[in-house]
């Protein structure tokens, strides 16, 4: 029995995954056309991650705490963009991964969680205890390793109709399946603006660290980062088809553009000035060796006599 829940187990994240390699088809919330062949692939048609870009959270929804202390998630907003992700802490398979992928990432950037930016995690099984999500927080926690993540990266549960009413609004579908006592669910994140409103999608279980970064000082509006990523995100465009940041060649070279003329003007005015510079001291003296032969009457030594 433990052995066909597990591969049922298998099946659906691998079927998950798989829809989300197409995630253009996810990110539109277009139907999953074909006929249904078996119980997990219509499972799967009830699962998509649809894009309510500029959505406003509901920030007055209730959940709990790791303490088991009743909140608003809009206790975690109002002064740093947030990472939301929903998954569900006895996930065998998929939620380890994006947890996982997420972390790794997080380590790379120089900012942390509970400075730059907030990470909020929401548990899609209304069943799981605080309890339970403490002894995840602990765990990431310490692989994230940033003084100070305990103050910046929460784990939440919550009821059936305050996590529904989350997930509907930043467009999360997911399905639990009662033969594997498993939820059927897509993978990947929102960026939110520090009011809550959805700035960025980012799809799959690995979130690269520039995908992370440049996402996060967009949802700031440019009040986290450093220069450096202003001007990368100058070069880079969002593609919300994707959710993820592409190379924009047009900007590229309008970027370009602009600091071949600024060298070039540059160039003009430094030989400008010094070309007036020159005119200002006047000719060099100069002394013309043959004329000053040709006007002597100094025959020279003379070859002595025999």
């Amino acid at each position: 029995m433990k052995t066909r829940r597990l591969s049922r187990t298998v099946l659906l994240a691998l079927a998950a995954l798989a829809a989300f390699a197409a995630a253009p088809a996810r990110a539109q919330n277009r139907e999953v056309r074909g006929e249904v062949k078996s119980p997990e692939v219509g499972l799967l048609r009830q699962v998509s991650f649809a894009q309510n870009l500029d959505a406003q959270l509901p920030l007055d929804t209730v959940l709990r705490d790791e303490s088991g202390r009743e909140v608003k998630i809009g206790e975690y907003f109002g002064k740093r963009p947030v990472i939301l992700l929903f998954a569900y802490y006895e996930c065998p398979m998929l939620c380890t991964l994006e947890l996982n992928g997420l972390v790794r990432n997080l380590r790379v950037l120089s900012m942390s969680a509970g400075k730059e930016f907030e990470i909020v995690t929401v548990s899609i099984d209304p069943t799981e205890t605080p309890a339970l999500a403490r002894v995840k927080k602990a765990g990431y926690v310490k692989k994230y390793g940033r003084p100070g993540a305990e103050e910046g990266w929460h784990f939440l549960t919550g009821d059936e109709a305050s996590i529904r009413r989350l997930a509907d609004t930043v467009g999360f579908k997911y399905v639990y399946d009662p033969k594997s006592r498993q939820y059927a669910h897509p993978a990947g994140l929102v960026v939110t603006t520090p009011q809550g409103r959805l700035a960025r999608y980012i799809y799959g279980v690995d979130f690269p660290a520039n995908n992370l970064r440049w996402s996060l000082v967009d949802a700031s509006a440019g009040k986290i980062g450093s220069p450096v990523d202003k001007v990368l995100l100058m070069c880079f465009h969002y593609d919300p088809s994707t959710g993820r940041y592409n190379f924009a060649v047009m900007s590229a070279v309008r970027l370009l553009g602009v600091a071949t003329l600024a060298a070039l003007a540059t160039f003009v005015s430094a030989s400008f000035i010094r070309d007036r510079r020159g005119r200002r001291r006047g000719p060099a003296p100069t002394t013309d060796v043959r004329d000053d032969r040709a006007g002597s009457t100094d025959p020279g030594p003379s070859a002595p006599a025999d």
